[in-house]
């Protein structure tokens, strides 16, 4: 088997292209897909062969990387369009994750600062922050992984819902990263993965990330989390996010919003790890988010096995909100935000 530890990578970055981790055949297959442009990172975030919000902005800070690395001969007209169009059909492959929108400002921010520059200078500094932008995610990762483990007892059972582990991100994880922590500091901690449909991430990822180092851990389906929770089986739930408005609410993978009102009920702590590249102080709550609505095929069935009837309507929000007051804590990259509110999310930011 694969180890996690032993060096994979979700994305990395081979003989001028990027390759990274095909998701949507995991655990049957491991095998790494090349992405030689802005458009086929595009597909590749669209099609999920990559996903998590911290992964998808690394990938998209490549994609730009990709498309000036190509354009670097051209004349400055034809080079200033061309990535132009890439931060365009970039920005149009997914739109609940922030991360991507925070990658590609950044991105731009790099290109407008560089513009006096050769083409071939540009597109070089453009590679070194989509490499900066990877190394920091990991950074910050182990620095939330950190903040984390200290909220976890030794013993815990920790329920978690999605996928947010390394291969939701450029390594370590957001919500598996703290438990990964806590297992590097010692501690006795095991995993409840909800499965997590229609796209199975916690079946699929989030089981294999653990069985790969040795971290126990139960599937159970999305409906069975209430009945554990309430014959005290949990003792805590970690999530990750997609995006966190400027109030605290916390959009995340559909199903998360349930979970967190279960946890609730039983008087379980409910986190959310969240670097602060995922808050978007732009928008006010959750109302606010757009939320993505993916193909019905993910609902009817799974790759070549359909269950559903034919011709039945389908509805399939990938992600769902989670008001602030269910939210225990953020854990950040800056430390741990008890009861996330306006003011102690904008004091992350200096505000």
């Amino acid at each position: 088997m694969m180890n996690v530890r032993s060096g994979v990578e979700t994305l990395r970055w081979r003989a001028g292209a990027l390759e990274m981790i095909d998701q949507r055949v995991l655990p049957a297959r491991f095998e790494y897909l090349r992405h030689g442009s802005a458009a086929e990172v595009a597909q590749g975030i669209r099609a999920m062969v990559v996903r998590g919000a911290p992964a998808i902005g690394c990938a998209a800070a490549y994609g730009i990387a990709l498309e000036a690395l190509a354009l670097q001969q051209e004349s400055r007209g034809v080079f200033g369009a061309g990535l132009e169009r890439a931060f365009e059909v970039l920005a149009e492959s997914r739109p609940t994750a922030v991360n991507l929108f925070w990658a590609l400002k950044r991105m731009r921010r790099v290109w407008d600062s560089s513009q006096s520059r050769a083409l071939t200078e540009i597109a070089d500094i453009l590679l070194g922050e989509a490499h900066e932008i990877a190394a920091e995610d990991v950074r910050i990762n182990r620095a939330m992984g950190a903040h984390g483990a200290a909220l976890l007892a030794d013993g815990a059972r920790v329920l978690t819902h999605c996928n947010a582990g390394a291969l939701a991100t450029a390594g370590h994880g957001t919500a598996l990263g703290v438990i990964r922590s806590a297992v590097e500091g010692g501690k006795r901690i095991s995993v409840i993965a909800d499965e997590t449909r229609p796209f199975l991430q916690g079946a699929r990822l989030t089981a294999w990330e653990m069985v790969q180092e040795a971290i126990p851990v139960t599937l159970i389906t999305d409906n069975m989390a209430g009945h554990l929770m309430s014959h005290g089986e949990v003792d805590a739930v970690i999530v990750g996010t997609d995006r966190v408005a400027a109030n605290g609410d916390v959009a995340n993978k559909i199903g998360t919003y349930m979970v967190a009102v279960l946890a609730r009920r039983h008087g379980i702590p409910f986190y959310v790890a969240c670097p602060l590249s995922t808050i978007d102080l732009s928008v006010a709550d959750g109302a606010a988010i757009p939320i993505e609505e993916r193909a019905a095929q993910e609902v009817t069935g799974f790759r070549d096995c359909q269950w559903a009837a034919q011709g039945v309507r389908v509805r399939n929000p990938a992600f769902d909100v989670t008001p602030a007051e269910l939210v225990t804590a953020l854990i950040t990259e800056k430390g741990v935000v008890m009861h996330p509110n306006r003011t102690s999310i904008a004091a992350l930011f200096g505000a």
